[in-house]
């Protein structure tokens, strides 16, 4: 049994970190009552926020001050927000959805009304998420499928971050597992951590980097404080389909123990095509106050 000084020093620099929310997660349920679902939230505990599009534009119909207004009336922070690095374009034969994800969101993507994005609108959105008060901003996704692309990438993303961070704004990108993924030779993650960390932080998604094969420890220890923003999200692995935290194969506890040298500020839950919304953040919730940060 440790002394008091010995336990004292083991959680030296150990936090309890606020539990946040990836607004993503709530399909198109938030836009039929954004009032009433971030009431919701916050009853459940939640306190940081990061919001995703929304099919009324905007953020969920609100100008930035309004929705900054409306989170924190709730007793919450609306820290981050994700955009698009190019036009959205729906792939080929559109997206392969596991078997039991609730498809609600993909049918608003086929109908979405035009989006902002770094590409074509950066100092914009720049703009607007200073409006707000947000101290990050993370592109969701870029085209990488070539060299090309990748090029572009890195002038869009460097281009972007450093307008960011004149408006004290710091840019992050945030991974699916296609970034892991070798074109021409080149993984196109590694190219992306070549831009200045003064530039570009990273938003580590944890669900999807394990489904690539990528150890978050191993990046945390190659590129330590490049990762204040983490998506904490579990997997089923056999379908590769997100789930409820703590009830999938994601190794948290294993992670979290890692997150001073990964430099991480904030964490949002996030579970893609989640078919009871409410139902699974609660229950992501309780598991991680309960088991995982207990």
């Amino acid at each position: 049994m440790l002394s008091g000084k010995g336990y004292a020093s083991f959680m030296d620099g150990y936090v309890m970190h606020r539990i946040g929310l990836q607004l993503y997660t709530m399909g198109g349920t938030i836009d039929d009552d954004v009032p009433g679902t971030l009431r919701k939230i916050a009853g459940i505990g939640y306190k940081d926020l990061e919001s995703a599009f929304s099919i009324k534009g905007g953020f969920y119909g609100f100008k930035p001050k309004e929705f900054a207004k409306l989170t924190k009336d709730m007793g919450m922070s609306w820290v981050s927000h994700h955009v698009g690095g190019a036009p959205f374009k729906m792939p080929p034969g559109g997206f392969k959805v596991p078997a039991g994800m609730d498809t609600t969101r993909l049918h608003q993507l086929r109908n979405m009304p035009p989006q902002k994005n770094l590409k074509e609108n950066y100092q914009q959105v720049i703009d607007e998420v200073a409006e707000g008060g947000l101290k990050y901003l993370v592109c969701a996704s870029i085209p990488l499928a070539t060299t090309d692309e990748i090029n572009q990438a890195v002038e869009i993303l460097t281009k972007s971050g450093e307008a960011a961070k004149k408006s004290g704004i710091t840019l992050c990108y945030h991974n699916h597992t296609h970034e892991f993924e070798k074109v021409d030779g080149t993984i196109p993650y590694d190219k992306l951590l070549q831009i200045s960390p003064d530039i570009l932080k990273m938003e580590l998604d944890l669900g999807w980097a394990t489904v690539a094969g990528v150890d978050p420890v191993e990046l945390f220890s190659k590129n330590p404080g490049r990762f204040p923003l983490w998506h904490v999200k579990d997997i089923i692995s056999a379908q590769k389909m997100p789930t409820e935290v703590g009830n999938g194969s994601v190794d948290f506890k294993r992670i979290f123990a890692h997150s001073k040298e990964s430099g991480m500020e904030y964490f949002f839950v996030e579970q893609d095509g989640a078919s009871h919304p409410i139902e699974s953040i609660t229950k992501s919730y309780q598991d991680l106050t309960k088991k995982i940060l207990a």
